[in-house]
């Protein structure tokens, strides 16, 4: 059979062509379904971050209003309705003003809650910021714990707050502008405390033992503070003392008298034993930290100071040791004269030993209050202090680190670790 070549070339470039255009065709297919697969995957991953924020977002919104509605404290105990209806309720843009932007010039103090910055309105007043932190893990639970608590009590004693500001992320407390910030600052200062002669501090000591009674026992609420120590005891322009920080805060209801948790928070070397290692506190919580608090007022001494003669003592374990020797006036702040004082300073002491003793050895803010007074004219003898060693802490690499002063606001039984 006869081929003719010329139509059989023909063919096969059409035949080619055909093929190729066909190859083409596919690409282009292929090419698109590709493109618009992207797309289409780009499109569902953006709506599906949109709606899981979205969700996110009104989670938070929700339990934070059910929280606030409910007033849940931080234990998840349940308090009433804080009272903000006095209180004046600030825009950002004016607190921002007020404190430079919340800048470093005007930053006073740095807590577990976040920084407090000294603020001045646009009619001269002064005010303190109190400003949550981003990073606050517990902070508005401690925000409402604190607006629940400080709405409902008001002493000579306390601080007071002023308003608030719920703006956005943005949870602010302000409160009452104390010029001489905090005791600590005082106290614990070689060339301040000097200021602080024994009537001042005497007065401080009273102070801050009757901003107590009336938590304890005069407000119409029974409120343990679970975090007293020198950093909040604030001073007003002529030294007064009041008692700050309500964000630990615990209300008993009813006829409660004790309560347990297994987050335990406070400040270490101010902690009560029976509360840092049962999670088991009262009244008496409060009454050992009075007890620390008010040694480290007579000594001018941090508790969890070194303390030269022995080091292996705490201020509790030396004041013990002083007053074994019956050489207790020995644990006076060298910078001021005790001369003429030196009964209410032993009175005060023993007071001091007497608070630290073990929980059921330990007085009521009552009965302190009659002792500090001389109301009895014989004190009773101070046991052993719970703590009389310095209490090392394990840090995660094993070694041993000394007790440090930050607060704690999440911990457990098992595990117990500075904030």
């Amino acid at each position: 059979m006869r081929v003719d070549k010329k139509h059989f070339v023909q063919q096969l470039l059409m035949s080619s062509i055909g093929y190729a255009g066909e190859k083409r065709d596919m690409r282009a297919i292929i090419a698109t379904a590709v493109i618009l697969g992207t797309i289409v995957f780009i499109v569902l991953c953006f709506y599906w971050s949109k709606l899981k924020t979205q969700r996110a977002a009104r989670r938070r919104t929700e339990g934070e209003a059910s929280l606030a509605v409910s007033g849940e404290n931080m234990l998840g105990e349940k308090l009433g309705k804080a009272n903000v209806q006095e209180l004046v309720l600030y825009k950002l843009e004016e607190l921002a003003t007020a404190t430079s932007n919340f800048s470093d010039t005007s930053k006073l103090a740095q807590g577990g809650f976040g920084p407090v910055y000294k603020g001045r309105l646009s009619n001269g007043k002064e005010i303190a910021v109190k400003r949550l932190s981003k990073t606050s893990a517990q902070g508005f639970q401690e925000f409402m714990n604190e607006m629940e608590v400080i709405c409902k009590v008001q002493h000579q004693n306390l601080v007071k707050i002023l308003g608030y500001c719920v703006e956005g992320d943005e949870n602010i407390i302000i409160y009452e502008f104390m010029p001489n910030k905090s005791l600590d600052t005082y106290l614990f200062d070689p060339l301040k405390r000097e200021h602080l002669d024994w009537r001042r501090r005497s007065n401080i000591i009273d102070g801050i033992c009757r901003a107590l009674l009336y938590l304890h026992r005069d407000s119409r609420l029974r409120i343990i503070h679970r975090d007293l120590k020198a950093s909040n005891i604030l001073l007003d322009e002529e030294l007064n003392p009041k008692i700050s920080d309500f964000g630990m805060a615990r209300i008993f209801e009813g006829n409660e008298d004790q309560a347990n948790t297994r987050r335990v928070v406070g400040t270490y070397g101010y902690m009560a034993p029976e509360y840092a290692m049962e999670g088991r506190f009262s009244e008496k919580s409060d009454v050992f930290s009075f007890g620390v608090l008010l040694l480290e007022i007579i000594s001018g001494r941090r508790n969890t100071s070194f303390i030269e003669e022995d080091q292996s003592l705490s201020l509790l374990g030396f004041a013990w040791k002083l007053w074994k020797e019956d050489n207790a006036l020995a644990l006076a702040d060298p910078k001021i004269s005790v001369t003429c004082f030196e009964t209410e300073v032993l009175r005060c002491i023993n007071v001091g030993l007497l608070c630290t003793q073990l929980a059921n050895d330990r007085p009521t803010i009552p009965t302190v209050m009659s002792l500090l007074h001389g109301e009895m004219v014989d004190l009773p003898s101070p046991n052993q202090p719970a703590y009389t060693e310095r209490q090392p802490i394990r840090g995660t690499d094993g070694s041993e680190q000394s007790q440090n002063r930050g607060s704690i606001n999440n911990v457990t039984l098992t595990t117990i670790e500075g904030r």
